[in-house]
């Protein structure tokens, strides 16, 4: 078969990710094997894929793919959140379009519309996931308002519910006027923003010229003030102790009262009181009982409690209610301020905090086990630097609000009574016989009312790892029992409280287990400017664009070439193109092994010698890599594959096996070059899945189920590290000859003779094939005399030479070695002074200890060659 020139990446993806679909590779069902199980991050329906995307599910695909190889079960479930907030402002918005507004239809009619939306664009995501290469097992692909996950949902509210972890009541709750709902404490982003401070005066009831002045940051919020409140230890303030004040504009006689929360460094130590749109009003309102007042609709616009302004938009407000103020003689002075201002991160809407009757979830309870697994490393963070950040966060957990004023989602099994009240069910019929039981009355299905509210998405990923295994609803189910805990999490830092803390927490409260053992948490993808990437400043590629031009590979080993665990990603486009780089010089070396001629002749020594060392290189690099697998860090261990090749195999390697020009090569070392090629291409497919694919189908005849995905992974074998070690010198002195020859401008045709000179022990022969064949050496042999006119260098105690005559420039050579003896004393004495502090030859393991005393000798048998042979040249 005649192989391309050039690799193809497009032909050769469509190829080969069919084949694998086509045989089933990519589906597991529970067998004697050891399982290897993953879950997807469910990307919102509504998403496309973006840099993060390609980042997590490279390494995702990089582990299965790995576990596959080491003959595990292998199942990687993917699917899509359902994204209640995101998706319903999408299809509120194409109902717009369409001339349907929300309020006129039924909840029916827009769920029809909500699916038919989600079955033209969902799962748009996962299709491109496949471009990237992604092995999941796509038969199992998962939706969080499937049936069986939505009743899981249900299930879960119910039986919290009854073990008392779920409640209803009014609170303060982050309220986002644009989506129309409450959020979580972990949805609000907080930004800095440049802000007003506004000085206002408030009149004292019942005086002619008396004020006290209050600061705020939201003018528009005194319509609903219901007190001025100043620290009881603050004097200036003493003489208005039982008084009252008159709000401006509406004329509100509102009480002066007394509170240590108030900080009298703030402002002007005077602090108005707006219960219903601040958390620390409302607490301060709730302790001196005042009246709430709450000035804005759902939308963000003023209610009529407001009094003025009714229906215009809160900011627009802030911008009348100015002049207004400054009309009335209340506006003392307004200054500039910096202050931190919450927003929905979900819509980008400014945060109203608001008042609201909301369904609520203990968490303190279920926080425990799920902070002291991770604290005791049952749960391993990679990387633990999170810990910390963690342990914070489960330390000072606050319920959850997990209730949602929308309609696309789990709708809550709440049903209220006709007379008042409520019941937890899962269908109204069951409703009736709840309340029939409760009250002792009789009902109808149609008598019930239920909760017009949706749960939280992350209500429904929270159950992610069982659900996907039906383990809510049938917890002895084969599936369940097998997959179940999953092993590897990938996830990214910013959820890890909104998602991976609260599936720790279902997983001991439903398994009484954790839910995975590992979680490897990404960095972020920004630009070279260290910018988030994001389509809104426009520094954002389309991933299916790079993919296009550098090739899934390339683009593969472009992200995962620097990106280690947890620390941010900065992408710029060498990246992908060095990753295709890369996938250029296997193909070249795999087109230069398969246009050798083979023929049955000898074995060269040097051809036996490479292949014996590099044997010991793959084991000794194999397991490198396992423990750099083991420690999570995947960006080293590509690193370590990609040099392995590049410059082991390919530019040492194949340089010592190669046959002369136009000569054939023994079956022996063709054969053992193939395996070998074979083996890296095996380390390498996790990383490149379609090129490794490709050239293991042309490497050797194979069968239609024999795919490199399903094929068994070397194992690393006994090697000799000391081969190893010795080998290092001889490159030494291979790359030593080649400078000289380039100094000297000597072509490699060339031939040229080596001697060598050492005080004491024996001269090791065993490379000098290989140096001899590296270097074209006609021959290799004991220094005699004081080889003048030759060039010298020395590796370990060993002195080489290279006799070239005329060509020797002595007083150059003899600066060169003055050089390289300062230095080598130089370095000496940096390793005499780390050995003299007893406090690091006691600490430090003995093996570094060990490579100290050693460094230390070389360089003393360096400098006394280096000292002999300058005192001989003058």
């Amino acid at each position: 078969m005649e192989i391309p020139t050039k690799y193809n990446p497009v032909e050769s993806e469509d190829k080969w990710y069919k084949y694998w679909m086509d045989k089933g590779f990519f589906h597991s069902v529970p067998d004697e094997r050891e399982p290897y199980t993953i879950v997807i991050p469910p990307p919102n329906v509504t998403g496309v894929l973006h840099m993060g995307h390609m980042l997590n599910n490279t390494i995702q695909d990089v582990l299965v793919r790995r576990a596959r190889l080491q003959g595990k079960n292998v199942c990687w479930v993917p699917g899509t959140d359902h994204a209640s907030i995101a998706t319903e402002a999408k299809v509120v918005n194409k109902l717009k379009q369409e001339g349907i507004a929300k309020a006129d239809i039924t909840r029916d009619e827009f769920m029809k519309h909500a699916w038919e939306w989600k079955e033209k664009h969902g799962g748009i995501i996962l299709e491109q996931l496949k471009k990237l290469g992604a092995s999941c097992d796509w038969e199992r692909t998962a939706f969080t308002m499937d049936e069986s996950l939505y009743e899981s949902v249900i299930d879960v509210f119910i039986d919290l519910y009854k073990k008392d972890k779920i409640y209803r009541g009014i609170r303060m709750v982050n309220w986002d006027p644009s989506a129309q709902t409450a959020v979580s404490d972990e949805e609000v982003i907080y930004k800095e923003l440049q802000s007003k401070l506004y000085y206002l005066r408030y009149k004292i009831e019942g005086s002619e010229d008396e004020y006290v002045t209050i600061a705020t940051t939201r003018p528009e919020t005194i319509l609903g003030d219901s007190a001025v409140c100043v620290n009881p230890n603050d004097e200036r303030f003493t003489h208005l102790k039982g008084k009252r004040c008159i709000v401006p504009l509406v004329n509100r006689s509102i009480p002066i009262i007394q509170d240590e929360y108030v900080d009298m460094e703030f402002g002007t130590g005077a602090l108005k009181i707006t219960p219903a749109h601040d958390i620390h009003d409302y607490e301060i309102g709730d302790k001196h009982n005042l009246e709430t007042i709450d000035i804005f609709n759902d939308n963000g616009t003023m209610s009529e409690a407001a009094q003025l302004y009714v229906g215009k938009d809160r900011f627009d407000v802030r911008d009348l209610i100015i002049p207004d103020l400054e009309a009335a003689g209340n506006m003392v002075k307004i200054e500039d301020y910096v202050n931190k201002v919450g927003f929905s991160e979900r819509t980008d809407a400014v945060i109203e905090p608001k008042l609201s009757m909301q369904w609520f979830m203990k968490m303190k309870e279920l926080a425990q086990p799920a902070l002291e697994h991770v604290m005791n490393d049952d749960i391993q963070l990679h990387p633990a630097k999170f810990k910390n950040t963690y342990r914070h966060w489960m330390e000072n957990v606050k319920d959850w609000c997990i209730s949602r004023q929308l309609w696309w989602g789990q709708r809550i099994p709440v049903f209220y009574l006709p007379e008042g009240g409520y019941v937890v069910a899962k269908t109204a019929e069951e409703a009736v016989i709840e309340a029939k039981a409760k009250t002792g009355k009789e009902y109808k299905a149609e008598d019930m009312r239920q909760d017009e509210d949706v749960l939280d998405t992350w209500f429904s990923s929270w159950l992610w790892p069982i659900s996907v295994f039906d383990g809510i609803r049938n917890p002895e189910n084969e599936e369940i029992k097998y997959y179940y805990p999953t092993n590897d999490l990938v996830s990214g830092p910013d959820i890890l409280f909104f998602w991976i803390a609260r599936m720790v927490m279902s997983g001991y409260e439903y398994r009484g287990e954790k839910p995975f053992s590992n979680v490897y948490l990404t960095g972020i993808v920004r630009d070279a400017q260290r910018r988030k990437m994001s389509k809104s400043l426009g520094n954002s590629p389309d991933p299916l664009d790079l993919i296009a031009k550098y090739g899934a590979d390339g683009v593969r080993v472009g992200m995962l070439l620097c990106s280690p665990a947890g620390g941010d990603l900065l992408f710029d486009e060498n990246l992908p193109e060095q990753g295709r780089n890369f996938t250029t010089k296997i193909w070249n070396a795999f087109r230069l092994v398969k246009g050798w001629e083979i023929a049955d002749i000898d074995q060269p020594e040097s051809a036996r010698i490479a292949t014996e060392v590099f044997h010991a290189r793959i084991n000794s690099t194999m397991e490198q890599l396992d423990e750099q697998f083991k420690q999570y860090r995947i960006s080293e261990a590509l690193m370590t594959v990609y040099t392995l090749f590049r410059d082991e195999f390919s530019s040492w390697y194949l340089e010592m096996v190669k046959p002369a020009y136009q000569q054939p090569i023994d079956k022996k070392t063709f054969d053992s070059t193939v395996a070998l090629f074979e083996k890296l291409m095996q380390l390498l497919h996790p990383f490149m899945p379609f090129l490794t694919e490709e050239i293991y189908h042309l490497l050797a005849d194979r069968s239609e189920e024999d795919s490199i995905m399903v094929s068994v992974m070397p194992k690393p074998e006994a090697y000799d590290s000391a081969l190893l070690e010795k080998f290092e010198q001889v490159k030494e002195v291979i790359v030593a000859v080649r400078n000289i020859r380039k100094q000297k401008n000597i072509a490699f045709k060339d031939a040229l003779a080596m001697n060598y000179k050492l005080e004491e022990g024996t001269y090791d022969a065993s490379f000098d094939s290989v140096i001899a064949k590296m270097c074209n050496l006609s021959e290799i042999s004991v220094a005699e005399g004081d080889m003048a006119g030759a060039m010298s260098f020395i590796v370990k105690a060993v002195e080489y030479f290279i006799p070239l005559g005329d060509l020797v420039d002595v007083e150059e050579e003899l600066k060169k070695m003055e050089e390289e003896l300062k230095y080598t004393k130089g370095f000496l004495t940096s390793v005499q002074k780390k050995m003299s502090n007893e406090r690091f030859v006691n600490n430090a393991p003995a093996k570094v200890v060990e490579m100290e005393k050693k460094k230390m000798a070389d360089a003393e048998a360096k400098i006394k060659v280096l000292e002999d042979r300058i005192a001989s040249m003058k």
